[in-house]
């Protein structure tokens, strides 16, 4: 007998491999969690108050207490001192003014104050400004708001792990308009999620999708799983936080987001239809393709596995989930999907002859 000509189903991969290029070039710069940094860790930190309060200006606390945000939209400059109460910024109407001169410019620089001093860095010396943004909004690391030491826990947490502890209560002094004005706020622990609950889910969602591409009698299993990673990333994209007040808004955040997710859904979509028609190879390719993408969109987050605050506005446990879903299923995708495109070749549904 003789065979088919195989020009159409290259012609098809060429389409499907055109289209993983495009997707990855578009998903990849959107992948990186907002505002960098981690995406979940066991401390917390919060503003409690302003005091006294300042309508028009906006204080709050960044990746765990390891940035502080200032916004000042009003025509009052507020003013920062260093640590030792010398001149440090100035942010207001015509933007922000750092001093050179000052050793806050510099130890604020690194999360943990490892930038050396330079030899002018004096809190005695006048003032040198430099005007470091034209927007009237600054983030710094502020080391009166986070624990200091990467490799050693607080006192009261090694003490007892297994429960919450507040770590300490902090302040930072400003003035407006030579109004005195002081900002506190609390630094607090966490204990993560129990590994017996996070690790059993991540390891039965990996082997279910390898076994639905190695063992399935068909491709539908594999497809579902794919569609379930879909909503899982679509998810995730829809709670994500709003970003630093200099680096655009939550809206454009979320739609940013949300473009990748939404393509990654539209392959789910299409690998189940090919599924059900009985296209293991086709659902196969698919499933390689949306692996990646959830592997992609998934690992810049894949720490709020385990630690007890994510970087979401949705609640912690989802966005965990959703977390596990993107990556988990994205591994077993890839994996399972070699596996059905080996299983499946030759033995896929037959084009009907004639069909367009």
């Amino acid at each position: 007998m003789r065979r088919a000509p195989a020009a159409p189903g290259g012609a098809r991969l060429v389409v499907v491999l055109l289209g993983v290029l495009a997707v990855l070039g578009i998903a990849a710069p959107a992948s990186a969690h907002v505002g960098g940094g981690v995406a979940g860790s066991n401390f917390d930190g919060r503003v409690l108050w302003v005091s006294p309060r300042l309508p028009g200006v906006g204080v709050r606390v960044l990746q765990f207490g390891d940035d502080l945000e200032v916004v000042n939209r009003t025509g009052t400059e507020l003013r920062v001192p260093g640590y030792s109460d010398e001149p440090y910024l100035r942010i207001g109407p015509r933007g922000v003014w750092r001093n050179e001169r000052s050793p806050a410019t510099y130890i604020d620089l690194d999360v943990y104050a490892r930038t050396p001093l330079p030899a002018d860095a004096d809190p005695t010396a006048a003032p040198r400004w430099i005007r470091v943004s034209t927007d009237p909004r600054y983030v710094w690391h502020d080391h009166r708001t986070h624990w200091m030491s990467p490799a050693l826990l607080p006192p009261s947490v090694r003490a007892d792990p297994s429960t919450s502890h507040t770590v300490f209560r902090w302040s930072v002094p400003m003035s407006y308009g030579g109004t005195p004005v002081r900002v506190a706020g609390v630094l607090t622990w966490s204990p993560p999620p129990s590994p017996a609950l996070v690790w059993p889910l991540c390891a039965v969602l990996l082997l279910a999708t390898v076994a639905a591409g190695l063992l399935a009698r068909g491709p539908v299993p594999l497809a579902g799983l794919l569609l379930t990673g879909g909503v899982a990333a679509l998810w995730h994209a829809a709670v994500t936080p709003a970003p630093p007040a200099g680096q655009g808004s939550a809206a454009g955040a979320v739609v940013s987001a949300l473009l990748p997710a939404l393509l990654v859904l539209v392959a789910a979509v299409v690998a189940v239809r090919v599924a059900v028609r009985g296209r293991g190879v086709m659902t196969g390719l698919l499933a390689v393709v949306v692996g990646w993408l959830l592997l992609i969109e998934g690992l810049p987050d894949v720490d709020e596995l385990w630690t007890s605050h994510v970087l979401s506005s949705g609640p912690g446990p989802i966005a965990r989930i959703a977390v596990a879903g993107m990556v988990v299923l994205g591994a077993g995708c890839v994996a399972g999907g070699l596996a059905a495109v080996r299983r499946f070749r030759g033995t896929s549904a037959p084009e009907p002859v004639g069909a367009g």
